[in-house]
């Protein structure tokens, strides 16, 4: 791709990310999701594969269908309320936006998009997918905090962590691995969300760091399914025990970093007399750390088959990332710093 072009992508992708974030009327808001979208599409469909035209195709159809209802919510707010401020919501507008943002987040029961387009996507492209498209969507949540249905959000988080955990387990291609992982963490994103939004924005950094640091290493070595991974402990040793403490840290297992939302949200839940949903929501991660343990054993505990006779792919050095160091660091030691964080944010 042009370089210009790259970089006329990128910056709009940022601008419009920003514009919903700073944005105080409906219309502005909407302007920047849909600038968001137009400038993600290209980027997905760089490879010129007849998948990722498949997955580019599967997201604009996806993303405007949202984009629709949420111009249909705050046009139907307009109508009732006589002004365009977003911290102005009705509740049946509130509602149709609570539905349109869980499509653009890919959150269950309208999550079966997701997988698709991040196994038709390259892996850093799946990476911003992951991550920075889901910042947009999330902010018009926090602005609209005061007047969201909490009962609804509690519900999707519960079904969106149960459903990320079950159907991730019978996965075996990395990239849909992580989607599943991404549908389950934005599940206890949502629950934080009833909660406090500043409890739902250490879970969103935390959630930001942890996948970021597992892209970049799935895509240093190459690895786009199971099997893969494990042929990678020739290629890089050190590369691959990173790559595990980030699964197990994806996983919510003390003492890594991913341990610390789950243990705020779990304890929140708890004071506010919600054990049960707290009890659903503990059971639902333990598909997820299955299947992140699963990978472990099979690339670390075990040999595959065949490997010498093949290509030794393994006799090239892996080009990692500058930034691994501090991702890694982040994703695997932040645990002590609980009690800063969660009073700062």
């Amino acid at each position: 791709m042009n370089p210009i072009i790259w970089a006329t992508l990128i910056s709009s992708l940022a601008t419009s990310t920003i514009i919903t974030m700073t944005s105080n009327h409906w219309l502005l808001a909407w302007l920047g999701l849909e600038l968001n979208t137009l400038s993600i599409l290209p980027l997905i469909m760089k490879p010129h594969h007849p998948r990722a035209t498949e997955a580019t195709t599967k997201y604009f159809l996806i993303q405007a269908t949202a984009a629709a209802i949420i111009l249909f919510a705050t046009t139907t707010n307009a109508w009732h309320t006589g002004q365009w401020t977003i911290t102005h919501t009705t509740p049946t507008a509130a509602t149709l936006i609570t539905i349109a943002i869980m499509l653009k987040l890919g959150l269950a029961p309208t999550h079966l998009w997701y997988p698709g387009v991040l196994q038709g996507s390259t892996l850093y492209t799946a990476l911003i997918i992951s991550t920075w498209q889901k910042i947009a969507p999330l902010t018009l949540l926090y602005l609209t905090h005061n007047h969201l249905n909490h009962t609804i959000l509690l519900l999707i988080g519960l079904l969106s962590a149960a459903v990320g955990g079950m159907a991730g387990l019978n996965q075996t291609q990395t990239r849909k691995i992580m989607a599943f992982s991404s549908i389950a963490h934005m599940g206890w994103l949502i629950t934080a969300m009833t909660m406090t939004p500043s409890l739902a924005t250490l879970m969103m950094i935390i959630y930001l760091i942890m996948t970021t640091t597992m892209f970049t290493l799935l895509a240093s070595t190459t690895a786009k399914t199971i099997t893969d991974m494990g042929t990678t402990w020739p290629l890089s040793p050190t590369l691959l025990v990173t790559a595990l403490l980030t699964l197990m840290s994806l996983g919510g297992l003390p003492p890594l970093t991913g341990f610390m939302p789950k243990w705020l949200i779990l304890k929140h839940l708890a004071d506010t007399g919600l054990l049960l949903p707290s009890t659903l929501l503990l059971m639902a991660s333990l598909p997820s750390l299955f299947f992140y343990i699963r990978i472990t054993y099979l690339t670390m505990l075990t040999t595959p088959p065949t490997t010498t006779p093949t290509k030794h792919k393994w006799r090239l050095t892996p080009p990692t990332h500058p930034t691994s160091t501090t991702l890694i660091t982040a994703t695997a030691l932040l645990l002590p710093l609980t009690a800063t964080l969660h009073n700062t944010l």
